[in-house]
């Protein structure tokens, strides 16, 4: 992972900048929680990881996802503002409150367990609302809110569980699944044609508004038919229509061109999850299928697989280090890649084969992230190669 001429500067640098610690508390937890919720489907897991299937999307989506995103969020927005995001021992502080909500809903203190893990995202929001308020960065605000929305959301579902309210825990974890399918929307526009045209030479990645709009638009007219719970044709049209609209952006973004760059192709790929879990959602909506393919392309595919790409490259760039993925990286890529293809489509394809590739993906994805976890500690524990702050 070294530089030949450029080895790490001693010291110990986690707690620099919010990509350090959150990226291996992601990576690591992504490894361990998937790997057991794996064993426990099986059956081969004699006590349970988790009580119920809701608890397994409630950690992917407000444990993994959620501090990837808190971690980019905190890095980005030092960019994005021009002042401080939380370093030190406030970023110490946040990723505590992140690791007790881990701990706490593995335990029969429900209370504790609401309260902790609807202060986390809230906690994040204040974070980032300081410095994007104070330097009128208004093009960001949304970020403020959708945390805020996700902080809401996991409350709710944590007081469903507790009998206090009469609300769906699933259609909880449905919204703040679009809440993220949003935050990738927008932060993939932005980057993914960027990285390509300057990854990659030839590369003409384009972006037209009018395709940009509808992609977004349509990604928040989902959500909001989420919120009310519509269903059935209303929800599969909507569902067909962002689904054509990103494919099409998608397309604009030249992604044929990148595919003997791994750093970039992960990110393509990752994105042409999106239509297809939209398509796939279409489909259940209607009754063709179940719901599960749906979700599983949206999160093993898409949030999987642009996660895996973006914390190498965001990991790279922000400690001094090449935006060129290693052999290592690049089979993290594949892994991810695979873990999502063998679980949306065995099951959808083979039925009875169901049990086995819960295992297959779950193994291939427990790989990848173990993978990056201890090839990125040194990276991530250590000060940036070119000795800049960060």
């Amino acid at each position: 992972m070294e530089e030949p001429s450029k080895q790490a500067p001693a010291g110990f640098a986690l707690w620099a900048l919010g990509f350090r610690p959150f990226y291996l508390l992601a990576s690591g937890f992504a490894a361990l929680s998937i790997l057991f919720w794996g064993l426990q489907f099986t059956g081969w897991l004699g006590r349970p990881y988790l009580p119920a299937p809701i608890w397994h999307a409630h950690e992917m989506i407000f444990g993994f996802a959620l501090a990837v995103i808190v971690g980019f969020l905190f890095t980005a927005g030092r960019n994005w503002s021009g002042l401080p995001t939380p370093t030190g021992w406030r970023l110490a502080a946040l990723a505590a409150l992140w690791v007790a909500g881990r701990v706490l809903v593995l335990t029969p203190f429900g209370w504790a367990a609401a309260v902790v893990n609807a202060a986390f995202p809230l906690a994040a929001a204040i974070a980032i609302a300081l410095p994007f308020v104070k330097s009128r960065n208004q093009r960001n605000y949304f970020f403020i809110a959708l945390l805020m929305l996700m902080s809401v959301v996991v409350l709710g579902i944590h007081l469903e569980q507790l009998g206090v309210l009469r609300f769906p825990g699933w259609a909880g974890i449905q919204v703040a699944l679009d809440v993220i399918l949003f935050i990738m929307a927008v932060m993939g526009g932005r980057v993914i044609p960027m990285f390509t045209n300057n990854g990659v030479p030839g590369a003409a990645a384009t972006r037209k508004p009018l395709v940009e709009k509808a992609a977004l638009g349509a990604t928040l007219l989902l959500l909001a038919a989420d919120v009310l719970q519509a269903g059935g044709w209303v929800l599969a049209l909507v569902a067909i229509v962002a689904a054509a609209a990103h494919l099409v952006r998608w397309a604009l973004w030249d992604p044929l061109k990148t595919l003997r760059t791994p750093i970039v192709w992960v990110l393509q790929v990752a994105y042409l999850w999106i239509p297809v879990h939209l398509g796939l959602r279409a489909a259940a909506a209607l009754g063709w299928l179940a719901p599960s393919a749906a979700t599983h392309a949206l999160t093993v595919g898409a949030i999987g697989g642009l996660i895996i790409g973006m914390i190498t490259r965001t990991a790279r760039g922000h400690t001094g280090r090449p935006l060129q993925a290693d052999r290592y990286e690049t089979a993290c890529y594949l892994m991810v890649l695979l873990a999502a293809l063998v679980r949306v489509f065995v099951p959808l394809f083979a039925p009875a084969l169901l049990l086995q590739a819960v295992v297959w993906s779950a193994v291939l994805w427990s790989a990848a992230f173990g993978l990056y976890f201890v090839r990125y500690w040194p990276v991530l524990t250590r000060p940036r190669l070119d000795g800049r702050p960060g």
